[in-house]
Parts: structure tokens; sequence; C-alpha cells
């Protein structure tokens, strides 16, 4: 009677075992599944970070012919202000066709 004993309980826990496996199938198959659909939505971000990273450096690239156009824009600038600066203004301009204009009329 033993054996018999002996096999009945072998066969309950085979049979608990058996369910607590399957258990464990389904729920690992679950988490598989989840593990799959974030791993998807993982290289989705990534490949929207990579637009965003294509985007930057082509702004930064933007950015420095801005920086560059800006530094001959502000050297044009000062090369005119000096110019400006050797030049004669209109009221002088007008004074000395006035003395000018004089001195012509004391030598005819």
């Amino acid at each position: 009677m033993e054996k018999e004993d002996l096999k009945k309980f072998k066969d309950k826990i085979c049979r608990h075992f058996d369910v607590i496996a399957e258990d464990l199938k389904d729920n690992l198959k679950i988490i598989a599944e989840q593990v799959g659909t974030n791993t998807e939505k993982l290289q989705e971000h990534d490949e929207r970070f990579n637009k965003i990273d294509e985007k930057l450096e082509e702004h930064d690239e933007r950015f420095n012919k801005i920086d560059e156009s800006l530094e001959i824009i502000k050297f044009d600038i000062e090369f005119i202000k000096n110019e400006l600066k050797q030049k004669v203004s209109r009221d002088e301009f007008v004074a000395l066709e006035k003395r000018v204009a004089r001195l012509e009329a004391k030598i005819k």
C-alpha cells in the first residue's frame, strides 16, 4: 500500500507542479510581450532623438554661419565708421564751398 500511496502523492505533486509551470509560462509570456512592446517604444524614441540630434546639428551649422556673417558685418561697420570720421560733414562742406566761392570772387 505504501507504493500506491507514494505513486498517488507523486502524481498529485506532478499535477501541482504542472499547474505552477503552466502559470509561470503564461506569466513569462506576458512579460516577454511587454518587454517586446517596451523595446519597440525605445526604438521609436531612439529614432526621434536621432532626428532631434540631426536638427540640432543643422542649427549649430546655421548659427556658426550666422556668427561668421555677424563678424564680417561688424568689421564692415567699423571700417565704414572710421571712413566717415575722415570725411567732411555737410555743414563743413557748405562752409568750404562758400569760402572757395569768396576766394574765387576775389581772384577775378
